[in-house]
């Protein structure tokens, strides 16, 4: 593919992922930031080290954008994102734009705030830590994940630097991808790495019963999960219904695709750097689902308030705390 102009608004963990392996692969790439991070990329450029390999990328990085780009990726947090697209509306008119983030329906929602609909939906199964300014650190290499409008446009683009494939269906790929995700609250709630989290037997059974619920809810939804992975449709299933002593291989083989790096979770690096947490769009769309279609969803519920308990105090909770909830 020729060298294209790329924006990428968001050079968090996976925002500056995404745009340090662009610029390695040769294209003009252009990152929004803010504050501290903004100030890093600046001095010492964008620095990626780990599973994707190390790069220091010299991008153009500014507060926001200040002209159209040839496409744009949207990777800030879902917290961010109607501010972040308003801060960078003029620019994007009309600009092919990938939606990079957790939880559900985030292209549907650029979509109608832009006003057009040249807008793709993606997912990031890689793991990274960002935990100093400029700098990120790929933990587990995974797959991106991109479909909808524009997806083959974007496919191309982003299969010249990652891993990528494309999805028949965004929404059953950001359920599936919804349900691993619910490995990020315990840990934000306790500050424990996930691995740990997952090594420890109560802790695990309060983290499947947040995997069984969204399961469920999307199962009853009529939600087409899609593979991820590993996680096939036939496995959320085992997930939903299958006893615990089998269900529980699931968040288990999670564990061991992250391997030996401890992984923090994108939840709890938010909550490290005194920034919103996504919990609401992740844990908290589960409970939204199940209010909507008649059913509940208490653990998901209760994990929504304790990690919000931690925003507010900036205090971590003992582990005895979340494990009385299953």
């Amino acid at each position: 593919m020729d060298r294209q102009r790329i924006a990428v608004i968001g050079a968090g963990a996976i925002g500056g992922v995404i745009a340090a392996r662009l610029d390695a692969v040769g294209h003009d790439v252009t990152v929004t930031a803010r504050g501290e991070n903004l100030a890093a990329i600046r001095e010492r450029g964008l620095r990626i080290a780990g599973g994707f390999g190390a790069h220091t990328a010299r991008v153009t990085a500014l507060e926001a954008l200040r002209e159209a780009p040839d496409a744009a990726i949207l990777a800030v947090k879902t917290t961010g994102s109607v501010a972040a697209l308003e801060a960078n509306r003029a620019a994007l008119a009309g600009v092919p734009l990938l939606v990079m983030q957790n939880g559900l329906g985030g292209e549907r929602a650029a979509a109608r705030l832009l006003g057009h609909k040249s807008v793709a939906g993606g997912i990031a199964l890689m793991a990274a830590n960002s935990l100093q300014p400029g700098t990120v650190t790929v933990t587990a290499p995974g797959d991106t994940i991109v479909g909808g409008a524009e997806g083959e446009r974007f496919a191309a683009l982003l299969g010249e630097a990652l891993p990528t494939s494309r999805t028949p269906s965004i929404e059953g790929a950001q359920w599936t991808k919804l349900l691993i995700n619910m490995v990020n609250a315990i840990p934000a709630i306790v500050g424990h790495s996930v691995q740990d989290v997952i090594r420890d037997p109560g802790l695990r059974r309060v983290m499947l019963a947040s995997m069984r619920e969204t399961a469920r809810t999307g199962l009853a939804a009529g939600v087409r999960f899609q593979p991820l992975q590993g996680l096939t449709p036939l496995l959320v299933r085992v997930v939903a219904y299958a006893p615990r002593r089998i269900a529980q291989q699931i968040p288990l083989r999670i564990k061991d695709r992250l391997g030996d790096v401890p992984n923090m979770g994108s939840t709890q690096q938010s909550i490290r750097r005194r920034q919103p947490t996504e919990v609401d769009a992740i844990n908290g769309a589960v409970v939204a689902e199940a209010a909507r279609i008649g059913i509940e969803a208490p653990v998901n519920a209760a994990l929504v308030e304790l990690v919000h308990e931690v925003e507010r105090t900036g205090e971590f909770l003992a582990p005895s705390v979340v494990r009385q909830l299953a």
